[in-house]
């Protein structure tokens, strides 16, 4: 994942331990002393989202809260979700530094959390994708099922590695899977975005290079 990107549910480029349990491993991605995302929302996910009335939003492996401490500003009754206690805790932090009371955090694993039913507007799940076990379409199926009817699920992913970089230790994503496992049962789910968008990035050198993001946006009728 790219530095400027914020998400605890993200992959990481350091191999993961086989002995640490999915917890165990993220609170030591965020063990050291700085944050390890920029704090700044996700681009892709903003531009989906900014001609959506707020409402109520909820957003899956939120890290340090950048998506959630924007769409707090934005007027959604933003909530983010992630299983490491310590990036909540630095999210929290921001939020009240920020004096964002609509923007809260939960610490808790998503493989076995259970969402209230019709108690969305939004859920949104940027770079969702792990290098330890991480049900991701279980989870986001489930995420959706607390969308109200109109709501929006709005997803961004990776869909290839960065291109500068050969492989890459999370699994890419693919669009057209994307869509065949998340926009069912069909009679329900609108798909409004299903593409791959290309993104200006600076590899670790500083040189232009470029990621591939698949970008996933349905709304329930």
């Amino acid at each position: 994942m790219s530095a400027h990107h914020h998400h605890g549910a993200a992959h990481g480029h350091a191999d993961p331990t086989e002995d640490l349990s999915p917890t165990e491993y993220w609170e030591q991605r965020y063990s050291g002393r700085e944050p390890i995302w920029s704090g700044k929302v996700n681009e892709t996910m903003a531009s989906v989202v900014r001609d959506v009335t707020p409402g109520t939003s909820i957003d899956l492996g939120c890290g340090e809260g950048g998506d959630v401490l924007w769409l707090a500003e934005q007027r959604w009754q933003a909530h983010g979700l992630d299983i490491s206690a310590t990036a909540v805790d630095r999210a929290r932090d921001a939020a009240a530094a920020r004096g964002l009371e609509t923007a809260t955090f939960t610490a808790t694993d998503l493989s076995t959390w259970e969402p209230d039913p019709d108690s969305a507007d939004l859920v949104t799940a940027s770079f969702f994708q792990s290098t330890v076990a991480l049900d991701r379409t279980a989870i986001l199926r489930r995420a959706a099922s607390a969308l109200r009817p109109g709501g929006h699920l709005v997803v961004t992913s990776h869909a290839a590695p960065p291109s500068w970089a050969a492989d890459h230790p999370a699994r890419m994503v693919s669009i057209d899977e994307e869509v065949a496992q998340l926009a069912q049962p069909a009679e329900e789910w609108t798909v409004v975005t299903a593409e791959e968008r290309p993104r200006a990035a600076l590899d670790p050198e500083g040189h232009a290079g470029e990621h591939l993001d698949a970008v996933l946006v349905l709304q329930r009728r």
